[in-house]
């Protein structure tokens, strides 16, 4: 079996114990969603770590066969599907990261998720843990980033999912904090491991003092409530550098590199990491 970090044998057969306990659960939301009639793949994105000038991790992106965006693939699937969509986009990050993560590095792998296609969040984890068990790759080494188009009505149900989410070692991110509801009521409720700054705020940001006074505000926010901040949809290193000096560390964008279909991308890294410390 393929690892993502020297995965012991003694770890795997522990997943499997924990595994065993989920097996008999079962969920109505994904008994009864449709199978899918389309297939797809993922293309992945790096995540840069500018405090250790190293890679962090991968974000997986979901992309039809002959490189369709995402847009394009979740526009196929149908309020039936939507259990089993997120179900199989799950097992197929899990998979292709076991294939292409070198052995020995401790990278993570983010999964973009809903939290409105987790039905019952312990049982929907069984087909995760299962790909994950399968692949000998490590729970802790998966980060879940949950946003919503639409405002989170059960607050609740949010709560059970990244509760259950965190028993299992899975880091938790919010991604595209402040656009649209991803936004400071969010975090009052729920503080997640991460927070992803939506790249709205970031473009121009190193030219725009009203950018500027809200990053800064987002930083000192997360660093009072021990929260990592990354950010997301960097283009120029001019962004990039005003952000390290806020002292951000993680970093995602074209800057750095483009999604890369079934392939981990070559990293265009800072002229001078060390500048950004």
């Amino acid at each position: 079996m393929s690892s993502v970090q020297g995965y012991s044998t003694s770890v795997f057969y522990r997943g499997w114990d924990v595994l065993r306990g989920y097996i008999g659960m079962t969920c109505d939301g994904c008994s009864a969603s449709s199978a899918l009639d389309f297939d797809f793949s993922m293309a992945f994105q790096p995540i840069y770590d500018a405090g250790g000038d190293r890679v962090w991790g991968y974000e997986a992106l979901v992309r039809g066969l002959s490189g369709e965006g995402a847009f394009e693939v979740l526009a196929k699937v149908s309020p039936a599907q939507k259990y089993r969509f997120d179900q199989d986009c799950r097992v197929k990050a899990i998979e292709l990261a076991a294939r292409l993560f070198p052995a020995g590095e401790d990278l993570r792998l983010s999964i973009n998720f809903m939290p409105g296609a987790v039905y019952e969040p312990a049982a929907c984890l069984r087909a995760t843990l299962r790909a994950a068990a399968r692949h000998s790759f490590p729970t802790s080494s998966i980060m879940f980033e949950f946003t919503e188009n639409e405002e989170i009505a059960d607050t609740h149900h949010l709560e059970r999912i990244i509760t259950e989410y965190r028993k299992h070692g899975f880091t938790t991110a919010v991604d595209d904090f402040g656009a649209g509801h991803a936004g400071l009521g969010l975090l009052v409720d729920f503080q997640p491991d991460l927070l992803k700054i939506d790249m709205k705020l970031i473009r121009g940001v190193d030219s725009s003092p009203a950018r500027r006074a809200v990053i800064a505000g987002i930083v000192h926010i997360a660093r009072e409530l021990g929260v990592t901040v990354l950010a997301e949809g960097i283009e120029t290193e001019a962004e990039f550098r005003f952000l390290a000096g806020q002292g951000i560390r993680l970093f995602q964008g074209y800057w750095f590199a483009e999604p890369a279909f079934e392939e981990l991308p070559r990293l265009h890294l800072p002229s001078s990491p060390a500048a950004a410390s």
